[in-house]
């Protein structure tokens, strides 16, 4: 990890919940675009009768798609921690499974560093560079 650049500890806990969620997050943006693409469109045309103009309702799905602010953001997010997951060595994404992605936890960091075959400080480092590193891909300090 780069010494010279810290994150703020409110960060390494918001991108450490980001983590924890990755597998609700993938569910919600699926729930989301169902619901843009598949819910009901508001009438424009209350009380009228109809348009002369043509209607383009795939123009309007993707621009709701494109424009959606909570779906670009649950996105950006996803794509960033997989992003850095594809990247990792497979100690590592062990590490992530193990740490973020299996529930119920029944390990301690003791226990994951042993699984890992590592010291329990170097698994916190491992943790620290992989938090890090999504930090960097969204942007974020």
């Amino acid at each position: 990890m780069n010494t010279e650049l810290k994150i703020r500890k409110s960060t390494f806990k918001h991108v450490e919940s980001e983590i924890f969620a990755y597998h609700d997050t993938r569910k919600e943006i699926i729930r989301l675009r169902n619901e843009i693409m598949y819910g009901r469109e508001p009438n424009e045309n209350i009380g009228g009768g109809r348009s002369n103009i043509p209607g383009d309702p795939t123009g309007r799905i993707g621009s709701r798609l494109a424009s959606h602010k909570k779906l670009g953001y649950l996105e950006s997010t996803v794509e960033a921690i997989e992003t850095v997951y594809n990247r990792l060595p497979e100690a590592k994404k062990r590490l992530v499974n193990l740490y973020y992605w299996t529930r119920p936890q029944m390990l301690s960091w003791e226990g994951i560093a042993q699984k890992l075959h590592v010291s329990r400080k170097t698994a916190f480092n491992w943790r620290d560079e992989i938090v890090w590193a999504i930090t960097e891909q969204l942007g974020w300090r």
